[in-house]
């Protein structure tokens, strides 16, 4: 039983109730025994009746019109008739018969037998005419009838709104969907053919190039290989953004491609040296795909930013913490915090760190040059599982 659900409306309807039986037993020629008594009672049974149905309907039958049956048929109440009305209402509003949710049987054979036994009491009351036997049945038959109905319109319409909420967030997934589309093919279109372009040209220069022209062929070469990356890396992001599942089609960056990373970097013309501290061990995908962001983006800020010609980079494994740090020696133009801020990768590098709860400094140092340190915590690996790129 739940009591507790009361609703305004149910206080309503008892306020009318009561207002009717006052009415009627205060004109009445005879008025019943204790009768303030009873229709505070039947009254009560309407305020709580939605909570227990088939309690409060069984109080009625068995107190209401039974118990306090009167001896002569001119003192039935219209009030006692109301209260059985709403409560078989309520029991047809309130009794799932059908679908997934339906009630346990039991309650379902109860709520039948209830209404039997309500049928049979009013026949019962001294009914002498045929008329009188159809017409107590159709009063009870039309009470429960209009509660079911009810019951089958509220459900029909949760059935609509929810039918019409999930037609809309697909209407609005795919709207998505599309605009994530076009900006791909946009991308697409405008990056990736301008970045073949230009693989093709410092390919078609690289052919030109004399026997004694080494040292070019080799940064070229390495310039087309940087560019056949972005094209790869571009298009599998494209392909993330159209909703393709390409992940297995490309492998994913980590830690352990630092190395042909830096060499692209020491033809570049810049000396980098690795160090790693600790015991290197597995780290979840989302997490080593950052890590490898961040050394690469600090890298290309020493190439675009700064004349350094040597830089050095430090992994170090924690027991609960992944430290990178790159620096660079300096020696060139100094970085000036507009150089520094033009773009976007100090910002990205934070936004990458920051995804993981960790943090990271950048500075130029006091004897010159320029770091970048990230700490990443590794305490909660299950936390990235919904990270992605």
């Amino acid at each position: 039983m739940r009591l507790w659900r009361i609703k305004r409306v149910d206080l309503v309807v008892a306020v009318v109730f009561l207002t009717v039986g006052l009415v009627e037993e205060l004109t009445a020629p005879h008025r019943l025994p204790y009768w303030w008594l009873r229709l505070g009672f039947a009254a009560a049974l309407v305020v709580v009746r939605r909570g227990a149905p088939l309690a409060t309907l069984l109080l009625d039958v068995l107190v209401v019109q039974v118990l306090w049956l009167p001896s002569e048929v001119d003192d039935y109440r219209v009030w006692q008739a109301f209260c059985l009305f709403i409560g078989l209402h309520t029991v047809g509003r309130e009794i799932i018969l059908r679908g997934p949710d339906r009630d346990p049987w039991w309650r379902r054979l109860l709520a039948a037998a209830m209404l039997a036994t309500t049928v049979a009491v009013l026949v019962g009351q001294r009914t002498t005419m045929t008329s009188d036997v159809f017409a107590s049945a159709g009063y009870t038959a039309a009470a429960w009838l209009s509660g079911l109905l009810l019951q089958i319109q509220a459900r029909r319409d949760a059935e609509r709104s929810a039918a019409l909420a999930a037609a809309q967030a697909l209407r609005a997934d795919q709207a998505l969907a599309d605009e994530r589309a076009r900006i791909a093919r946009e991308l697409h279109d405008m990056v990736a053919h301008s970045v073949t372009v230009m693989v093709l040209q410092a390919a078609a220069v690289r052919r030109r190039l004399g026997p004694a022209q080494e040292a070019e062929r080799g940064l070229l070469s390495g310039v087309e290989q940087a560019g056949r990356d972005a094209v790869t890396e571009l298009r599998r992001t494209l392909g993330l953004l159209r909703g393709a599942d390409t992940a297995g089609t490309v492998p994913q960056r980590g830690l352990a491609d630092l190395d042909e990373l830096l060499d692209q970097i020491r033809e570049a013309g810049v000396a980098v040296q690795l160090a790693t501290e600790g015991e290197p061990r597995p780290l979840p995908a989302s997490l080593d795909l950052s890590a490898y962001r961040i050394v690469q983006e600090a890298l290309t800020n020493v190439l675009k930013h700064s004349a350094a010609r040597r830089a050095a980079v430090t992994i170090g494994y924690g027991p609960e913490e992944l430290r990178i740090t790159v620096t660079d020696a300096g020696g060139g133009r100094p970085r000036t915090g507009a150089t520094v801020g033009a773009g976007h990768g100090l910002v990205g590098m934070r936004e990458r760190a920051a995804m993981f709860g960790g943090r990271l400094v950048a500075g130029p140092e006091p004897g010159g040059g320029y770091r970048v340190s990230a700490t990443l915590p590794l305490a909660r690996p299950h936390a990235y599982a919904q990270v992605r790129r």
